[in-house]
Parts: structure tokens; sequence; C-alpha cells
């Protein structure tokens, strides 16, 4: 039986993980992201530690900008001194074995078509909706990349002539749903909100998504208000996805996994309003379920993927 190995490389925390029965992952080791010589001198420590063979399978799942085809890990802003790193021509030199080099976006796509939350699907949209907006599309049972590999870039979709800046763009997708972006809106609206709310003793500097979530959980009036623009917006975006995509389902990270309560009724609303009806239809939206361990399980389901399992 082929055996699956998972490295997830973030600008923060790296891991190394196996599968544990068919519908789960365990980590076997995690440590903090260094510099890319101690980093890279440590993942090959920990892979070989599982003693692979030649039958192994390697996924690794990093932020881009990747060439997936080469394996190369090309300068990610949150991996300063990774250069052309040729991770996956090294990890075969050193084991003999497979490995394969997916974005993160795709990569948590597979995991949560695999194990999560898009099980069962065979036309289902990830979308991150952390930091960024970012997304994997799994289209007629099988990850789409596109001619490059840039598939999937749906935060660039301008949404309004303006509005918080995302991806480079004012009034993109990415804009308006992201942390950062939330996080934009929340300080153009506090400078104008007539009311009384938490967040007005807040920094502006300081303002997050985070804040706007704990805030809205307490009642405050104006958060709920922003959370319920960032709704519309989301709405009308996966209208537009339906539209052209027609998906099953839609699965959601981070933000919207936290604070589903507060955006739902008004990104249903923008759905209904939208979408074509027959598409709306035969599609739900959904929390992703996998949570902080979503890195690990996307490592996994890359080699599973590669391996066609």
């Amino acid at each position: 039986m082929t055996n699956f190995i998972g490295i997830d490389i973030g600008g923060t925390k790296c891991a190394v993980s196996i599968p544990d029965g068919p519908t789960r992952v365990r980590e076997v080791a995690r440590w903090a992201t260094t510099d890319v010589h101690a980093t890279l001198t440590r993942i090959y420590a920990e892979v070989a530690k599982l003693q692979p063979t030649p039958a192994t399978v390697l996924g690794v799942s990093c932020g881009g900008p990747l060439d997936a085809t080469q394996g190369l890990i090309l300068s990610p802003p949150n991996l300063p001194g990774w250069d052309r790193i040729a991770i996956c021509a090294e990890l075969t030199a050193r084991f003999g074995c497979r490995a394969f080099l997916m974005n993160d976006a795709n990569a948590c796509a597979l995991a949560e078509w695999q194990f999560g939350a898009g099980r069962g699907c065979r036309n289902m949209v990830f979308l991150t909706m952390g930091t960024g907006m970012g997304s994997g599309l799994i289209l007629d049972g099988r990850l789409f990349e596109g001619a490059n590999g840039n598939a999937g870039e749906v935060g660039h979709l301008r949404l309004s002539l303006d509005g918080p800046l995302g991806y480079n763009k004012k009034g993109s997708f990415e804009g308006f749903c992201s942390g950062g972006g939330i996080a934009q809106l929340a300080r153009r609206r506090v400078a104008s909100f007539s009311g009384k709310s938490v967040l007005q003793s807040v920094p502006p500097a300081e303002l997050t998504a985070r804040l706007v979530g704990e805030a809205a959980a307490a009642g405050d009036a104006l958060a709920l208000e922003l959370w319920r623009d960032v709704g519309e917006k989301l709405g009308e975006a996966l209208a537009l996805l339906i539209d052209v995509l027609n998906p099953e389902r839609f699965v959601i990270g981070s933000i919207y996994a936290r604070c589903e309560r507060f955006i739902a009724p008004a990104m249903q609303a923008a759905l209904q309003r939208e979408a074509l009806p027959q598409s709306a239809q035969v599609c739900t939206v959904v929390p992703a379920v996998l949570g902080d361990e979503i890195g690990s399980y996307a490592a996994v389901a890359i080699a599973r993927y590669h391996a066609g399992a």
C-alpha cells in the first residue's frame, strides 16, 4: 500500500503529517518556521524519521507564488529567502520517492473535498476567506488548475468601482471579504458612524476582523451592520461563480466559519437576487470544518490526489 507524507510550509509554522486511517490525518511534527536553511533541514530530518520508500508519495503545501509543475517555491512574501527552492527535486533526490508541490488554496480545497465539508461533491468551490481571498476549484471530480496553475484567483474579481483595497484592486472581492478588507471597511465606517459602538474606542490601526466579530457577538450595531455589508458582497461574488461554474457546494473557511451567523442572512438574500435560480437551488454554502488542522490535511491530500487516491 502506498504511503503518504504531507509537508505543510507556512510563514509561521511547518508540520509533517501522515494519514491516520481513511478519514483522519495526524501531525508527527510541528515547529516554528525560521530561516530557509534551518527550516529545510528540519523538514528533511522529519521526513527521514518516517523512512519513506520509493512507493511513498510526498505532498508539499505552500503559499505562492510557486511553479507547481517544476516543484519550485518562488519567493512567497511570507517566506523571505525562499528563492527558487526546488523542494520536490531535493525530496526525490534524498528519498527516492515522488514529491508534488501545490499552492495552499488548492491544497485546502483538496483537503475539504477529501476529508471535510466537501466530501461527496463532484463540483465544489473552496474559499479561504482569511487574511486574503483565494479559492480552489473542484470541477467534475478533479482539481481545476487552469492553463498555468492560476485558476481560482477569485479575490481579484472587481465587485465595485470603489471600495477597500484587496489584491491591489479597489472594490475587489478580496477587498470586501477578507480580513484585511474588513479592517479597512471598519475604519471607514467608524469615522462616519453616528451612533455608539465599541469599535469607536479602538485605534484605527488596531481594528481587525476579529474585533468586529467580537463586537457583533456582543450585539454592537455598527459591527452587525459591517457584517451585513460583507455578507451582501460575498453573496454577489458567489452568484457570479454560481452562474459560471454551477457548483453544488461552496466551502468557506476562516472568517466565514467563525462568523457565519452574522454573514449568512445578507449573503443568502444577495444570492437569491443575483444568481440564476436553477443553479442557486442546487448549491449550498457551508463552513469549512477542518479548522486549524487544515494545513496538515491539505499536505496529505496533495499526496493522495497525485497518487490517484
